[in-house]
C-alpha cells in the first residue's frame, strides 16, 4: 500500500504561481497529478517516471513543472502563470507497477494510488 498526502493548494489571483506537494508512503515507480473540475472529468496534468522522464498535458507545458525529492518521497507541481481555467481539485497519484520504458501515464488507469485532493482556485 502507498499513502499519498497533498499540500499546497490554496487561492491566487490569475498569473500568480503555487506549489503543490505531495509525500508518498512507500517506493513508487510512476507518479502524477490530476485535476478536476466542477462538472469534468478527472485530467491528468502531469506524470514522472522514477527515473525522471515526465510527461505534461498539452495546456500546461511551459508552465508547470513536474519534479521529485527522491530521499524525501515527495512529489511537486510547481505551477506558474495560472489561469482561471486551471482552477481544480489537484490529486496526486502513484503506481509501482513497472513499465519499462513506457511514458509515465496521464491516463486513471495508470494508478493504483491516490491522494484526497487539494484544492486550487485562481481568480482572475
Amino acid at each position: 500500500q502507498v499513502q499519498l498526502v497533498e499540500s499546497g493548494g490554496g487561492s491566487v489571483q490569475a498569473g500568480g504561481s503555487l506549489r503543490l506537494s505531495c509525500a508518498a508512503s512507500g517506493y513508487t515507480y510512476n507518479m502524477g497529478w490530476f485535476r478536476q473540475a466542477p462538472g469534468k472529468e478527472r485530467e491528468g496534468v502531469a506524470a514522472r517516471r522514477s527515473d525522471g522522464v515526465t510527461r505534461y498535458t498539452n495546456s500546461v507545458k511551459g508552465r508547470f513543472t513536474i519534479s521529485q525529492d527522491n530521499a524525501k518521497n515527495i512529489l511537486y507541481l510547481q505551477m506558474n502563470s495560472l489561469k482561471p481555467e486551471d482552477t481544480a481539485m489537484y490529486y496526486c497519484a502513484a503506481d509501482r507497477r513497472w513499465v519499462g520504458s513506457l511514458p509515465p501515464p496521464l491516463y486513471e488507469s495508470g494508478y493504483n494510488y491516490w491522494g484526497q485532493g487539494t484544492q486550487v482556485t485562481v481568480s482572475s
